[in-house]
Protein backbone atom coordinates (compact mmCIF):
# COMPACT_ATOMS: atom_id res chain seq x y z
CA UNK A 1 0.00 0.00 0.00
CA UNK A 2 1.15 3.75 -0.92
CA UNK A 3 0.45 5.18 2.54
CA UNK A 4 -0.18 9.27 1.72
CA UNK A 5 0.11 11.48 4.01
CA UNK A 6 -1.33 15.20 3.17
CA UNK A 7 1.33 17.81 5.29
CA UNK A 8 1.05 21.22 5.32
CA UNK A 9 3.60 23.72 6.11
CA UNK A 10 3.80 24.62 9.31
CA UNK A 11 2.82 27.97 9.67
CA UNK A 12 0.65 29.95 12.22
CA UNK A 13 -3.17 31.09 11.71
CA UNK A 14 -2.52 27.62 8.56
CA UNK A 15 -2.57 24.28 10.76
CA UNK A 16 -4.78 23.36 13.97
CA UNK A 17 -6.57 26.56 13.62
CA UNK A 18 -9.57 25.36 15.29
CA UNK A 19 -7.84 24.29 18.07
CA UNK A 20 -6.55 28.30 17.90
CA UNK A 21 -10.26 29.78 17.41
CA UNK A 22 -11.85 27.61 20.59
CA UNK A 23 -9.00 26.23 22.88
CA UNK A 24 -6.39 27.65 25.13
CA UNK A 25 -3.69 27.13 23.12
CA UNK A 26 -1.95 30.08 21.24
CA UNK A 27 -0.85 29.55 16.95
CA UNK A 28 2.65 29.11 18.27
CA UNK A 29 1.26 26.35 20.26
CA UNK A 30 -0.60 25.35 17.84
CA UNK A 31 2.23 25.00 15.32
CA UNK A 32 4.97 22.77 18.05
CA UNK A 33 1.91 20.33 17.97
CA UNK A 34 1.27 19.78 14.55
CA UNK A 35 4.78 19.91 14.02
CA UNK A 36 4.95 16.84 16.69
CA UNK A 37 1.50 15.14 15.43
CA UNK A 38 3.26 15.12 11.66
CA UNK A 39 6.41 13.52 13.33
CA UNK A 40 5.15 10.85 14.86
CA UNK A 41 2.53 9.86 11.97
CA UNK A 42 5.29 9.92 9.31
CA UNK A 43 7.51 7.49 11.81
CA UNK A 44 4.63 5.04 12.16
CA UNK A 45 4.42 5.45 8.38
CA UNK A 46 7.75 4.60 7.77
CA UNK A 47 7.90 1.69 10.12
CA UNK A 48 5.10 0.15 8.69
CA UNK A 49 4.88 -2.08 5.31
CA UNK A 50 3.74 0.55 3.46
CA UNK A 51 5.68 2.73 0.96
CA UNK A 52 5.23 6.24 2.28
CA UNK A 53 4.28 9.02 -0.24
CA UNK A 54 4.19 12.80 1.39
CA UNK A 55 1.88 15.08 -0.04
CA UNK A 56 2.63 18.84 0.33
CA UNK A 57 0.34 21.86 0.21
CA UNK A 58 2.57 24.56 -1.72
CA UNK A 59 1.99 28.63 -2.34
CA UNK A 60 -0.73 27.39 -5.34
CA UNK A 61 -2.98 25.92 -2.87
CA UNK A 62 -2.18 27.26 0.48
CA UNK A 63 -4.88 30.09 1.97
CA UNK A 64 -4.16 33.82 0.60
CA UNK A 65 -3.08 35.00 3.96
CA UNK A 66 -0.67 31.54 4.63
CA UNK A 67 0.87 31.75 1.46
CA UNK A 68 1.84 35.81 1.77
CA UNK A 69 4.20 34.60 4.63
CA UNK A 70 6.92 33.93 2.05
CA UNK A 71 9.24 30.54 2.64
CA UNK A 72 9.06 27.73 0.43
CA UNK A 73 6.65 25.31 1.48
CA UNK A 74 8.01 21.91 0.06
CA UNK A 75 11.50 22.80 1.77
CA UNK A 76 9.63 23.16 5.14
CA UNK A 77 7.43 19.88 4.41
CA UNK A 78 10.87 18.53 3.77
CA UNK A 79 12.42 19.73 7.38
CA UNK A 80 9.87 17.96 9.32
CA UNK A 81 9.97 15.17 7.75
CA UNK A 82 13.73 14.89 8.16
CA UNK A 83 13.31 15.80 11.66
CA UNK A 84 10.88 12.62 11.73
CA UNK A 85 13.32 10.14 9.87
CA UNK A 86 16.40 10.71 12.42
CA UNK A 87 17.17 7.89 14.36
CA UNK A 88 15.04 5.90 11.97
CA UNK A 89 16.53 3.04 9.40
CA UNK A 90 15.33 5.90 6.52
CA UNK A 91 16.72 8.17 4.60
CA UNK A 92 15.35 11.85 3.42
CA UNK A 93 16.20 10.60 -0.44
CA UNK A 94 13.71 7.23 0.18
CA UNK A 95 10.47 9.16 1.16
CA UNK A 96 8.77 10.44 -2.16
CA UNK A 97 7.09 14.11 -2.31
CA UNK A 98 4.49 15.65 -4.56
CA UNK A 99 2.69 18.37 -4.35
CA UNK A 100 -1.19 18.75 -4.03
CA UNK A 101 -3.47 19.66 -6.59
CA UNK A 102 -7.02 21.01 -6.24
CA UNK A 103 -9.21 24.09 -4.66
CA UNK A 104 -10.40 21.50 -1.46
CA UNK A 105 -9.06 18.78 0.58
CA UNK A 106 -11.71 16.68 -1.19
CA UNK A 107 -10.32 17.88 -4.19
CA UNK A 108 -6.57 17.39 -3.27
CA UNK A 109 -7.17 13.83 -1.97
CA UNK A 110 -9.25 12.72 -4.69
CA UNK A 111 -7.21 13.92 -6.82
CA UNK A 112 -4.02 11.92 -5.94
CA UNK A 113 -5.61 8.71 -5.28
CA UNK A 114 -7.55 8.94 -8.32
CA UNK A 115 -3.62 9.50 -10.05
CA UNK A 116 -1.99 6.84 -8.04
CA UNK A 117 -4.17 3.76 -8.49
CA UNK A 118 -5.00 4.70 -12.54
CA UNK A 119 -1.62 5.61 -13.66
CA UNK A 120 0.82 3.83 -10.99
CA UNK A 121 -1.62 1.01 -10.89
CA UNK A 122 -0.33 -0.29 -6.42
CA UNK A 123 -2.47 -2.75 -5.03
CA UNK A 124 -3.69 0.04 -2.93
CA UNK A 125 -3.58 3.69 -1.90
CA UNK A 126 -4.27 4.97 2.10
CA UNK A 127 -5.05 8.84 3.36
CA UNK A 128 -3.23 8.98 6.48
CA UNK A 129 -3.88 12.54 8.50
CA UNK A 130 -0.88 13.68 9.94
CA UNK A 131 -2.87 15.20 13.08
CA UNK A 132 -2.95 11.39 14.50
CA UNK A 133 -0.21 11.21 16.39
CA UNK A 134 -1.51 7.76 18.35
CA UNK A 135 -1.80 5.64 15.48
CA UNK A 136 0.19 2.81 15.33
CA UNK A 137 1.73 0.22 12.85
CA UNK A 138 -0.87 -2.46 13.39
CA UNK A 139 -3.65 0.46 12.15
CA UNK A 140 -1.82 0.78 9.08
CA UNK A 141 -0.66 -2.73 8.27
CA UNK A 142 -3.59 -3.86 9.20
CA UNK A 143 -5.98 -1.97 6.97
CA UNK A 144 -3.76 -3.25 4.22
CA UNK A 145 -4.49 -6.53 5.24
CA UNK A 146 -8.36 -5.61 5.26
CA UNK A 147 -8.59 -4.18 1.52
CA UNK A 148 -8.06 -7.74 0.32
CA UNK A 149 -11.96 -8.47 1.94
CA UNK A 150 -12.85 -5.03 1.12
CA UNK A 151 -12.15 -2.20 -1.45
CA UNK A 152 -12.21 0.80 1.13
CA UNK A 153 -11.51 0.77 4.68
CA UNK A 154 -11.89 3.85 6.80
CA UNK A 155 -10.78 4.67 9.83
CA UNK A 156 -13.29 6.43 12.76
CA UNK A 157 -11.62 9.56 14.26
CA UNK A 158 -13.00 12.39 16.40
CA UNK A 159 -16.17 14.34 15.33
CA UNK A 160 -17.11 12.02 12.63
CA UNK A 161 -13.36 12.99 10.44
CA UNK A 162 -11.63 9.76 9.24
CA UNK A 163 -7.89 9.49 10.20
CA UNK A 164 -7.49 6.78 7.71
CA UNK A 165 -9.18 6.24 4.34
CA UNK A 166 -7.85 3.54 2.08
CA UNK A 167 -8.56 2.21 -1.48
CA UNK A 168 -8.04 -0.39 -4.20
CA UNK A 169 -10.56 1.47 -6.39
CA UNK A 170 -11.36 4.98 -6.59
CA UNK A 171 -14.74 6.78 -5.48
CA UNK A 172 -16.28 10.32 -6.30
CA UNK A 173 -14.16 12.43 -4.27
CA UNK A 174 -16.54 15.22 -4.93
CA UNK A 175 -17.05 17.21 -1.76
CA UNK A 176 -16.62 13.70 -0.13
CA UNK A 177 -14.36 15.19 2.94
CA UNK A 178 -17.01 17.54 4.37
CA UNK A 179 -19.27 16.76 7.77
CA UNK A 180 -19.83 14.29 8.63
CA UNK A 181 -16.63 13.14 6.74
CA UNK A 182 -17.16 9.50 7.87
CA UNK A 183 -20.78 9.01 6.64
CA UNK A 184 -20.10 10.68 3.29
CA UNK A 185 -17.19 8.68 2.43
CA UNK A 186 -19.35 5.81 3.45
CA UNK A 187 -21.98 6.67 1.46
CA UNK A 188 -19.76 7.35 -1.35
CA UNK A 189 -18.40 3.82 -1.52
CA UNK A 190 -22.17 2.58 -0.99
CA UNK A 191 -22.81 4.70 -4.48
CA UNK A 192 -19.87 2.88 -6.38
CA UNK A 193 -20.94 -0.62 -5.30
CA UNK A 194 -17.72 -1.27 -3.18
CA UNK A 195 -16.96 -3.35 -0.53
CA UNK A 196 -16.86 -1.23 2.94
CA UNK A 197 -14.32 -2.07 6.24
CA UNK A 198 -13.23 0.16 9.15
CA UNK A 199 -10.16 0.24 11.07
CA UNK A 200 -9.93 0.83 14.72
CA UNK A 201 -10.93 4.44 16.02
CA UNK A 202 -7.92 6.69 16.73
CA UNK A 203 -8.39 10.55 17.62
CA UNK A 204 -6.99 13.59 15.94
CA UNK A 205 -5.67 16.43 17.09
CA UNK A 206 -7.05 18.75 14.57
CA UNK A 207 -10.57 19.43 17.09
CA UNK A 208 -11.00 20.18 20.64
CA UNK A 209 -12.33 16.28 21.83
CA UNK A 210 -10.01 14.82 19.65
CA UNK A 211 -7.03 16.57 21.56
CA UNK A 212 -8.42 15.72 24.54
CA UNK A 213 -8.67 12.16 23.78
CA UNK A 214 -5.23 11.91 22.30
CA UNK A 215 -3.81 13.48 25.72
CA UNK A 216 -6.00 10.88 27.56
CA UNK A 217 -4.43 7.95 25.39
CA UNK A 218 -0.91 9.45 25.57
CA UNK A 219 -1.43 8.94 29.42
CA UNK A 220 -2.55 5.88 29.45
CA UNK A 221 0.20 4.48 27.38
CA UNK A 222 2.45 6.25 29.43
CA UNK A 223 0.91 4.40 32.75
CA UNK A 224 1.43 1.03 30.53
CA UNK A 225 4.68 1.64 29.56
CA UNK A 226 3.72 1.53 25.56
CA UNK A 227 4.01 5.43 25.05
CA UNK A 228 4.60 5.47 20.86
CA UNK A 229 3.60 9.16 20.13
CA UNK A 230 6.78 10.29 21.73
CA UNK A 231 7.35 13.75 20.11
CA UNK A 232 3.60 15.03 20.45
CA UNK A 233 3.82 13.73 24.16
CA UNK A 234 6.76 15.54 24.82
CA UNK A 235 5.24 18.40 23.17
CA UNK A 236 2.09 18.34 25.39
CA UNK A 237 3.94 18.24 28.27
CA UNK A 238 6.41 21.28 27.94
CA UNK A 239 3.25 23.02 26.84
CA UNK A 240 1.94 21.99 30.09
CA UNK A 241 -1.46 20.29 28.57
CA UNK A 242 -3.89 18.09 30.19
CA UNK A 243 -7.44 16.62 30.62
CA UNK A 244 -9.36 17.88 33.98
CA UNK A 245 -11.82 16.67 35.83
CA UNK A 246 -14.59 17.88 33.58
CA UNK A 247 -12.97 16.20 30.70
CA UNK A 248 -11.82 19.58 29.35
CA UNK A 249 -8.32 20.92 28.18
CA UNK A 250 -6.62 22.44 30.61
CA UNK A 251 -2.18 23.77 31.84
CA UNK A 252 -1.01 22.31 35.06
Amino acid sequence: MIVVVPVDPPREGLVLSELVESTLLSETEAVRLYEAAVIDVVRTAVDSGGNLLVNYRDEETLPEKAADEGGDAESEVRSLVADALEGTDTAIDDVRFERQVGSSKSARVGNTVTHLLEREGPDSVGVLEPTAPTVGRSDVDGAAMALRRHDVVLGPSSDGRTYLAAFTEPIDFEAAYTPPELATLATRVGDAGLGLGFAPAVPTVATPSGLTSTIATLEAQRVAGRLGATATAAVVDDIGLCVGDGGDLERR
